[in-house]
């Protein structure tokens, strides 16, 4: 194509139509930003505007970047491959955000996240802003009003303090007794002096979530040979209750 035939072309896909498309992936990939930059997340408001608007060009350019170079009713265009390739492509990011932390999972909210700015972003671009509002509606629904819902069904959390003689078996029977009653364990510490030796006693502090009460547990545990006390230690702050939420 020549300058001037490419400076007078009739336009397509670039009317302000394509631009409001853009303008409100951007507005509503801000606002889903923002609720996990206010949340300190590590994917905050940049990296969601970013992926929205881009996901929106994307879907954009499928559409519409290829007309000057097909032939009416003989080349047939299908969008839906670009559209894939932003769902798999986008896991990438989503994987990078996760990450295990002392057999924690964090970071598991913040990749879906990414991934429904992604299909908000594509919605914007395909034409279909009502969806895409829908969506984004949703997504304030599930981050705010879901909170109180797992609150009421999340599991009980608490953190043990055991004490017990060394060379008996005891934390490997304490790590069954946790599992076995359907306990998860986390963020296991052990504590001893630097000049411990077999007879001495020895501790260690873990933090075990699960569906039942912990104070059947804690005497299950205070039964095992070998275990000389069990009992709850008190948390230091409201992050160690909710570090295993996975956000």
């Amino acid at each position: 194509m020549h300058l001037l035939q490419f400076l007078y072309a009739e336009p397509q896909g670039e009317t302000w139509l394509q631009f409001g498309e853009l303008a409100l992936a951007l507005v509503l990939s801000s606002i889903i930003g923002l609720e996990r930059e206010f949340r300190a997340k590590s994917a905050g408001l940049r990296t969601h505007t970013l992926v929205g608007v881009a996901a929106a060009l994307i879907m954009l350019v499928s559409k519409y970047g290829f007309g000057d170079t097909i032939v009416r009713d003989s080349v047939v265009l299908d969008p839906s491959r670009v559209a894939a390739q932003i769902v798999s492509g986008i896991g990438f990011i989503g994987g990078g955000l996760i990450f295990v932390q002392r057999d924690i999972v964090r970071g598991l909210t913040t990749a879906a996240i990414i991934w429904l700015t992604a299909a908000v972003g594509m919605a914007c671009g395909a034409g279909l802003p009502l969806l895409a509002l829908f969506v984004t509606a949703g997504h304030f629904l599930v981050a705010f009003g879901y909170r109180g819902v797992e609150a009421r069904i999340r599991s009980e959390r608490a953190v043990l303090h055991v004490q017990y003689t060394p060379g008996r078996g005891a934390v490997e029977k304490v790590m069954q007794m946790c599992t076995g009653r359907g306990y998860a364990i986390h963020q296991l510490t052990m504590e001893q002096t630097d000049s411990a030796t077999e007879s001495e006693i020895r501790a260690m502090q873990f933090q075990v979530t699960g569906r039942r009460h912990v104070e059947a547990l804690i005497v299950a545990i205070a039964d095992i040979k070998g275990v000389i006390g069990a009992r709850i230690a008190p948390t230091r702050n409201r992050r160690l209750e909710e570090s295993a939420t996975g956000d």
